[in-house]
């Protein structure tokens, strides 16, 4: 396992959130469930450079 971060934009607000995650079997997993604006669906993930 080994820690990325992750930028997330929600596409129904726009809100911006930036976290730490674990990658694990491919995927990463930031425990991030849901926006502001409850939106738990439409999302645009992009790992960032450290």
């Amino acid at each position: 396992m080994s820690r990325v971060k992750v930028a997330i934009r929600c596409n129904v607000c726009g809100e911006k959130f930036v976290l730490r995650g674990r990658r694990e079997k491919g995927k990463v997993d930031t425990g991030f469930k849901q926006c502001l604006c409850n939106n738990v669906a439409d999302f645009e993930i992009q790992e960032v450079a450290l």
